[in-house]
This record gives structure tokens, sequence and C-alpha cells, in this order.
């Protein structure tokens, strides 16, 4: 064979040709700025205008941050400090962190107790909130209530236990009775603690507190941001199960049940919150018996769950509806009552449609907490616009003070909103 009809026969190759990388605009943070900023004209120039004012902002802000004081006794010298530079004076968190986190009454050498029980609530909270742990972490959760109680009010801790133990009576009575019928179970349960709570009250001996293991902490020395994540979570964790019973009463066949969640949900959400606030001030001791003595925290509580369970209420209404009246049908040819056909199938499903709008009232509820500022609570706010800027040190302080505000309340909203939205993926089982 000639070398010319050698070199014409085509050649076959035996390995494959190694993979090419993608061209530079086909993938990574090319593609992504592609798709996302410069996928239209009109894209390109939100995107450009955007940065701008990202630019303009930064540019300001950036060195009044950098440049803040962190260490002075006063506006006055934070300002000899800076000699007529623009600077921040964080030196005012630095004096006064305490006080705005915790008061300006709450005991300094006390400290150490509501940031405990700060800590135990992630514990207690992970097994409701992360369903994948183990079912045994609800005992604790059922018992740090009245630990995180005990912790931040101190005193007796005859007290705790009794609130304890006639919660547990209650819910055995409950249990008793619901397969009869869940309104006799709901209501002989509630009966059932009040009667140990008021027998076990005789028992309590009067000078408990003087041997106290923990020196009692009377609710008006709290205050600061812990006094706004006190009322957050307790009013959020009453007004959830306060609200699903309120949205079941509401479609209730039961004239008198149903009219009378009608107009305590219209009633109240008709109502601005600020007004309920004056009237737990004002007018709310008055329905206690003489001389109980109920304090304005349990007062201000009663007011702000009533207020957040009726919009709740609506919200989880809405998730009923929206659940086709298979569902309801499904339950009843299996043979399930009316509580085992709303644990078992109705409300898991419209708990789950119902999870945006409960996030945005719960989210809304912890914001609306500053306005017991108001009716002379020193919560966050009213720290900042009361004791603090009324101080001669720090008059005049403004930026520094409500920003820092800003920041916590923005870390709470935002962790709520995540958390929110990654339960949504996780109970997204439904085919999209």
């Amino acid at each position: 064979m000639s070398d010319t009809h050698a070199h014409s026969v085509a050649f076959v190759r035996t390995q494959d040709v190694p993979m090419a990388p993608p061209p530079s605009n086909a993938a990574g943070p090319a593609k992504w700025v592609k798709d996302n900023l410069f996928a239209t004209p009109l894209n390109g120039l939100l995107t450009l205008v955007a940065l701008y004012f990202i630019y303009a902002i930064l540019s300001s802000a950036l060195p009044w941050i950098l440049g803040g004081i962190w260490n002075a006794p006063s506006l006055a010298a934070c300002r000899d400090i800076l000699d007529g530079a623009s600077a921040a004076c964080f030196a005012v968190l630095s004096e006064r962190w305490n006080q705005l986190l915790f008061g300006f009454q709450y005991p300094d050498d006390q400290y150490w107790r509501p940031g405990l029980a700060f800590i135990l609530l992630f514990i207690a909270a992970a097994p409701v909130l992360f369903f994948d742990l183990p079912r045994k972490l609800l005992a604790f959760t059922a018992i740090y209530p009245f630990v995180a109680y005990y912790l931040l009010w101190g005193g007796t801790i005859f007290v705790p236990i009794l609130a304890l133990v006639g919660v547990a009576g209650g819910f055995m009575v409950y249990q008793r009775l619901v397969a009869g019928s869940f309104a006799a179970g709901f209501f002989g349960g509630i009966a059932a603690a009040f009667v140990i709570w008021i027998i076990g009250g005789w028992l309590i001996p009067d000078d408990a507190s003087a041997n106290a293991m923990l020196p009692a902490v009377p609710s008006r020395y709290m205050g600061g941001f812990m006094l706004n994540m006190m009322l957050g979570v307790t009013c959020v964790s009453l007004s959830v199960p306060i609200g699903i019973a309120l949205a079941l009463g509401r479609q209730s066949s039961m004239p008198l049940i149903k009219w009378i969640c009608v107009i305590f949900i219209e009633f109240i959400r008709g109502v601005p919150l600020i007004t309920l606030l004056f009237v737990a001030n004002v007018m709310l001791a008055y329905f206690f018996p003489p001389g109980s003595g109920v304090d304005l925290f349990l007062r201000v509580v009663i007011m702000i769950t009533m207020f957040s369970a009726a919009y709740i209420a609506e919200v989880i209404r809405g998730g009923l509806a929206a659940l086709p009246k298979g569902q309801y049908e499904a339950a009843d040819s299996l043979g399930l009552d009316y509580p085992q056909a709303m644990r078992l199938i109705i409300l898991p499903q419209a708990l789950k449609i119902s999870i945006p709008g409960i996030v945005n009232v719960a989210v809304g509820l912890f914001k609306d907490t500053t306005l017991v500022s108001v009716i002379s609570m020193f919560d966050l706010v009213g720290m900042i616009r009361g004791p603090i800027l009324a101080s001669t040190e720090w008059n005049g302080v403004y930026w520094e003070l409500f920003g820092f505000a800003a920041l916590l309340f923005f870390i709470v909203c935002y962790g709520i909103s995540q958390y929110s939205q990654w339960l949504e993926r996780r109970l997204a089982t439904d085919h999209r």
C-alpha cells in the first residue's frame, strides 16, 4: 500500500475527547449576573440605578459607622474626641447596654437569670420548631414555661410548681372528657386547673418567699429588650391555640358558640391595639377580685394575646376554607369523630396553608410590643425615649440608639421569616 493511500484513510479515535469547560458567559458568576442583573436593557438600567443608590448610602454611612467612638462617658466627651468629625457615638451602647437589654431596675447581679432563660428557650422550642428531633425533648418544652417563670420572677418555688400541677391536672381531665365531647373536655380541663390553683393557693404558706432560693423580682423591674422578648414569646405561644379554637368555633354548627366567636373576633379586630393597652392599664384591674393585685404585665399579656388571637383565627379560617370538601368527607368515611378529624386530617393541612399568615401576624405582634411604652412600661423603645435620652449625659443621641433597636428587632423578625420559609419547603409534599 502506497503512502498516499495510507494517509487518505480516516483516523478513528479510540478514547473520548476530554470535556471542555463551558464558556465563561454560560456558567458561574458571569451567567448569574447576566441572568439576574442584566437580562434585559430595562433590568440593566434598574441595576445601575440601584447600585448608584447603594453606593451613595454606603459612602456616607460606612465612614460614620467605622469611625464611631465606643469609649466615652457622655455625648459631650464623644464630641470632644471627634473634634468636629462626623462619626457615631457608640459609647452610649457601651455605657447603657445593660439598661437597653434588661431595664434600669433589674438587679445587676441577677442578669444571669434572664440570660439562662433565653438560652433554655432555644432548647425548649427546638422539638416544636424542628419536628425531626426526638419527641422525648417535648418533656422539657412542657416544663419550660414554669422554669422560665421562676428564673425571671424568682420568689417561692411553690408558685410555678402549683401552676404545673394545675395544668397537668386540667390536661388529664381533658383527656378523659374529650372522647365524649370536645367542649366538655375543654371547659372541664380549664375548670379542673382553676380548682387545683385555688386550693393550692390556700395551702402555700405566707412566709414561703422569705426562704426563696432566688430573690423575687417584681414585674415593674423588668424592661429593655428582655421585656419585648417576654411579651412576644408569651403572647404568640398563647394566641396560636386560642386562635385555632376561635377559628373552629366560628365554623361551629352551634349558633351560641359561633356567634360568641364571631362577635369576639370582629370586636377585637375593630379596635386598635393601643386602645386595648390603655384598657389593660386602667380598666382591666376592675374585672379581677378586689385585692387580687394582678400586675400590669399579666394584664398586658391578656390584651395582646386577645388581639393577636383574633387575627390568627381569621388566618386559620382562611386555611380551613381553602381545603376541599372531600377532606371532610374522607374523615367521615373513616369513621372519625370531630376531634379526631380535626387533629389528624383537617388542621394539619389548614395550618400548613396558613403558615405565611401566622408568621406575618407573629412578626407584626413582636414589633407591636414596643407600644407598651405608652403605658409606662420601659421596654427597649421606652428605655431609649425615657431614662436614657432624659439623662444629661446622652441627651441628643438618636441614630445610635434607635439603630441598635432596629438591628435587634430585624435579627429576630428575619430569623422568624427564614424559619417560616424553611418550614414551607419542608412541608411542601404536594405535587406542583
